[in-house]
């Protein structure tokens, strides 16, 4: 048991100070780099502080689901997504620095609270669990292609990133759905979007 949390507030603390373990290398690879204004850099690397945020709350939540999931297989698939979403969370935190912004200044009250959405989610069994899973996924996907429409046309590195971060979100979704997911209330459906534009526009600008 204190094994298992020592294990779970090592990944928490790896998450928040990004301390990043990425296993594929950003897809981002021999992409030129655009010639930016300065009002455009800004804009992109908020965009990618966005886009880290909603990484870091990836890491809490598949960490917070696994930890309640009750069957074996379920509790696997949600360990298997949370590394992939490891990736998201270097190449993110990689095209940051590259357009010379920061990480959120929030990051620790994002992971807490993003950890116990997980856990309660967890919490109802593994059809609700999934449910909330296959809905994050279609959430965040809705929410990278709005931001593939708002970065700048020219910035090939940064819209290859949220591409590919894309491609993955839809797969976890198709995964958790096939898993059995249950489908979830309008109601919860429009509170996990709200609760999403709060994190959205506070992220981008702290």
């Amino acid at each position: 048991m204190l094994d298992s949390f020592i294990a779970e507030l090592d990944r928490a603390l790896r998450a928040i100070a990004g301390v990043h373990d990425g296993h594929r290398p950003t897809p981002a690879g021999a992409a030129r780099e655009a010639d930016l204004t300065e009002d455009e850099r800004r804009h992109a690397a908020a965009l990618m502080r966005v886009n880290h945020v909603g990484e870091v709350c990836a890491q809490a939540l598949y960490r917070g689901q696994a930890l309640t999931a009750r069957d074996q297989h379920t509790r696997q698939q949600l360990e298997q997504a949370a590394r992939e979403e490891q990736d998201h969370l270097a190449w993110s935190a990689e095209r940051i620095a590259e357009l010379d912004g920061r990480p959120s200044l929030l990051n620790p009250l994002w992971y807490a609270g993003a950890f116990a959405m997980g856990a309660a989610a967890g919490a109802f069994g593994d059809r609700w669990n999934l449910a909330f899973l296959a809905e994050t996924e279609r959430q965040v996907g809705e929410h990278l292609a709005w931001h593939l429409e708002r970065l700048p046309a020219h910035d090939r590195r940064t819209r290859v990133v949220v591409d590919a971060m894309r491609a993955d979100e839809a797969r976890h979704r198709d995964t958790a759905v096939q898993l059995g997911a249950a489908e979830l209330p309008t109601p919860v459906k429009q509170a996990m979007r709200l609760a999403a534009k709060v994190m959205t526009t506070v992220a981008y600008r702290v």
